[in-house]
C-alpha cells in the first residue's frame, strides 16, 4: 500500500542526505530474524554468527513486526549528515518514556503475542528502564555486528550520496527519484513511497526530507517516522551485490567452473545496477556476447532487470549475490 508525503517549495529546499549507523544497526537486527534477506548478506552472516549468538535480541524483534508499526524512537533520522552511533544512542537514550510507551504499544499490538508476552509486559510497564535496556542493546549489537565492518558500510553510503547528489545537481528531484528507487514516485508536488505496510500520508509542512541510503535494508524502501521526529524515506544504497566480495576483480575459480568464465565475470561485475553497454566497456567484451550472458543469467534467476529511461539496468538477485559472494 502507498505511503504519501506532501511537499511545498520550502520542504524542496530543505531536503538532504544522510547516514546513520543506528539505523543500519537496527536493521541488522531485523535482518536476522527475516530469511528472505539472508541471501544478501551470507559473509557478514557467517562472520558475526559466533558474537550474535550471545545477543538475546528478543526484546528488539518484537518491536519490528513484519507488517505494522515500528518504534521510530529506537532509530529516528539523524540531525545531522554524518552523525556517530555514540550520538544517535544518546538521542535514544534520551526519548521521553511517554512517548516510548506508547510507540512500543503500537508495534507490541502489531506483532502477534507481543502485547502478553513477558518481555512485553515489562516494557510497558516501566518504559524509562525498557528505553535505556533497549538502548543498551542496540550498543551490544553495533559492537558486535556492525562496528567491525564500519568502514566498509560507510564507504558504500557515502559513495551512495555522493553519487545521487551529482544526480540531484544534473537531473533535478523528480528524475533522482525515479532512479533511488522503482517504488518511489512523484507527481504534483507529492512523493509516493508504494509497495509500502500501511497507507499513510504526512504533510511535510516546512520539515524537508531526509533520504537515506541502507545497506541491511536492500532491497525495501521505508518510508515515514511520525512526529516528533522528522519524515524520512530509507532506500537500498548502490553497490551492495559487491559488498562482501574480498576483490570486485576476482571472480571465485569454482563460480568460473560452474558458469563458464566469461557469463561469471559478467555476474560478478555486476556490484551495482548496470545496463549492457556500461559492462561490456568494463569486461572488454561485444555488447552482443554480454547481452547474451545476461539473458541466460536472468532467465537462471540470477539477475533481476528493470527499464530506466532507453536502459535497461541488471541487478543480481540473492541468489546470484550468494554465488558471486563464493570463495575460490
Amino acid at each position: 500500500m502507498p505511503f504519501h508525503l506532501y511537499f511545498d517549495e520550502s520542504d524542496l529546499l530543505r531536503c538532504r542526505f544522510a547516514v546513520s549507523p543506528l539505523w543500519e544497526t537496527q536493521e541488522a537486527v531485523r535482518t536476522l530474524s527475516r530469511p528472505g534477506r539472508h541471501g544478501y548478506h551470507l559473509p557478514w552472516l557467517r562472520r558475526i554468527e559466533e558474537g550474535a549468538a550471545g545477543l538475546d535480541l528478543t526484546p528488539l524483534w518484537l518491536l519490528m513486526p513484519e507488517r505494522g508499526h515500528n518504534p521510530d524512537f529506537i532509530c529516528p533520522p539523524p540531525l545531522g549528515p554524518l552523525a556517530t552511533f555514540s550520538e544517535e544512542v544518546a538521542a535514544v537514550r534520551a526519548t521521553d518514556p511517554a512517548t516510548a510507551r506508547e510507540d512500543m504499544a503500537l508495534s507490541l499490538a502489531d506483532t502477534p503475542h507481543g502485547l502478553h508476552s513477558p518481555a512485553g509486559r515489562r516494557m510497558l510497564a516501566d518504559p524509562a528502564r525498557a528505553v535505556q535496556e533497549l538502548a543498551d542493546l542496540l550498543e551490544r549489537a553495533w559492537q558486535v555486528m556492525v562496528e567491525p565492518h564500519w568502514p566498509r558500510l560507510r564507504a558504500l553510503l557515502e559513495a551512495d550520496i555522493a553519487y545521487h547528489s551529482r544526480r540531484l545537481a544534473e537531473a533535478g528531484f523528480e528524475r533522482l527519484l525515479g532512479e533511488i528507487s522503482p517504488q518511489l514516485r512523484w507527481a504534483d508536488s507529492t512523493l509516493t513511497v508504494v509497495g509500502t505496510k500501511g497507507n499513510h500520508s504526512r504533510v511535510l509542512g516546512g520539515q524537508g526530507l531526509v533520504l537515506m541510503p541502507s545497506v541491511f535494508v536492500w532491497p525495501d524502501v521505508v518510508g515515514g517516522y511520525e512526529p516528533p521526529w522528522r519524515p524520512a524515506v530509507i532506500y537500498p544504497a548502490r553497490g551492495i551485490g559487491g559488498l562482501w566480495t574480498e576483490s570486485a576483480d576476482r571472480t571465485p575459480e569454482t563460480l568460473a567452473r560452474l558458469l563458464g568464465r566469461a557469463r561469471a565475470d559478467v555476474l560478478c561485475a555486476i556490484g551495482e545496477p548496470a545496463g549492457t553497454s556500461a559492462l561490456a566497456h568494463r569486461l572488454a567484451l561485444a555488447p552482443s556476447s554480454v547481452s547474451a550472458h545476461l539473458s541466460v543469467l536472468r532467465a537462471a534467476g540470477l539477475l533481476t532487470s528493470r527499464r530506466y529511461g532507453h536502459q535497461v539496468l541488471y541487478e543480481r538477485t540473492p541468489l546470484g549475490i550468494a554465488l558471486a559472494a563464493q570463495e575460490s
